[in-house]
């Protein structure tokens, strides 16, 4: 296949992810009203026999409502595999785009690959974890921030394929990139349970919670994005503080250079390190930690799109619709 063959199926094959998202997302949609439907029906009906109502229990009732179940089930079943399909097809144009590049190239090459990429960590991440900490809850969310994202990605990130810049031609590239996006998504995954914490407590908490609702406890909200959070860390950690270090010098002669990129991923770093901190000495739980990790995706994500997006003097600047890279060399 030649590179535009390559190319060009990149492109179709991110336009389908992005479809299948989509479904997956009404889906998920369709599953959460099921939901609804049928804890609903059971209320009414335990409310019915417990206020003394003489009604019998016919077999249709309990059809009906065993029916209601097995749709809801169908529906999150249909959802995940609509989901895997497009995470497949996000790999393809990820593997498209760096088989299009001559020569070969892992696909990270401009603001609109890197993107691209995130959101195929963030919706992975989702994946491994939906069992592992029963986040099927999540999907809508996590659905509506991938589709979301791609979209800004098509329509205003979207470039040629290009080689790589010397500066970005380096097994450094594999070793930053691939930890910067792991912890991305993570903290993004993170960012998203920390924001359903906040509006839940908002209208009331768990006491207000509403028959049928899918939300887990504030509790169980609460550690189980200090979970993410705490495996995110580490991982940003080695990418900010290690590995992009040494890259830059190798690039420029400098280990730093106080580009807004660098400024920004310590930023994020301190802001996360904080809330880590905080819970594991002063015991910050709740709504204080909530708004510190939200602080902290702001922050991240600020840094991932809107210091590349908008930034002219970075050296890292990833504009929309450029495939280089602004390389000015510190030592000359």
């Amino acid at each position: 296949m030649t590179n535009t063959g390559w190319e060009s199926l990149s492109n179709q094959a991110i336009g389908a992810a992005g479809v299948v998202y989509f479904l997956a997302l009404l889906v998920f949609l369709a599953e959460w009203a099921a939901v609804r439907q049928v804890v609903s029906a059971s209320v009414a009906a335990e409310a019915d026999r417990s206020g003394g109502v003489a009604l019998a229990v016919r077999e249709g009732d309990d059809d009906a409502a065993e029916a209601r179940e097995r749709r809801t089930a169908f529906l999150g079943r249909l959802g995940l595999l609509l989901t895997g399909i497009a995470v497949a097809a996000h790999f393809v144009a990820l593997l498209g785009r760096g088989m299009a590049a001559s020569p070969n190239r892992v696909p990270w090459g401009n603001m609109y690959e890197f993107t691209v990429s995130g959101t195929f960590v963030v919706a992975v991440i989702w994946l491994v974890l939906v069992r592992r900490f029963a986040l099927a809850w999540m999907a809508p969310l996590v659905l509506g921030f991938v589709v979301s994202v791609l979209m800004v990605a098509v329509i205003w990130l979207h470039s040629a394929v290009a080689p790589l810049t010397e500066a970005l031609d380096s097994y450094w590239l594999v070793i930053h990139v691939v930890s910067a996006v792991i912890a991305t998504g993570a903290f993004t995954i993170g960012g998203l349970l920390s924001i359903v914490y906040l509006v839940k407590l908002r209208r009331g908490g768990d006491a207000a919670a509403a028959p049928g609702s899918r939300v887990p406890s504030l509790a169980v909200l609460d550690r189980t994005a200090y979970r993410v959070h705490a495996f995110a860390f580490p991982v940003w950690t080695f990418a900010v503080l290690i590995t992009g270090p040494i890259w830059a010098h190798e690039a420029w002669s400098r280990y730093w250079n106080w580009d807004p990129k660098e400024v920004w991923a310590f930023i994020t770093w301190v802001v996360y390190a904080a809330y880590l901190h905080a819970r594991a000495t002063a015991g910050w739980k709740g709504r204080n930690a909530a708004i510190l990790a939200v602080v902290g995706m702001a922050t991240l994500w600020f840094n991932f799109i809107g210091i590349n997006y908008f930034s002219t003097s970075s050296q890292h600047s990833y504009a929309a619709g450029e495939s280089t890279v602004q390389v000015v060399r510190l030592d000359e």
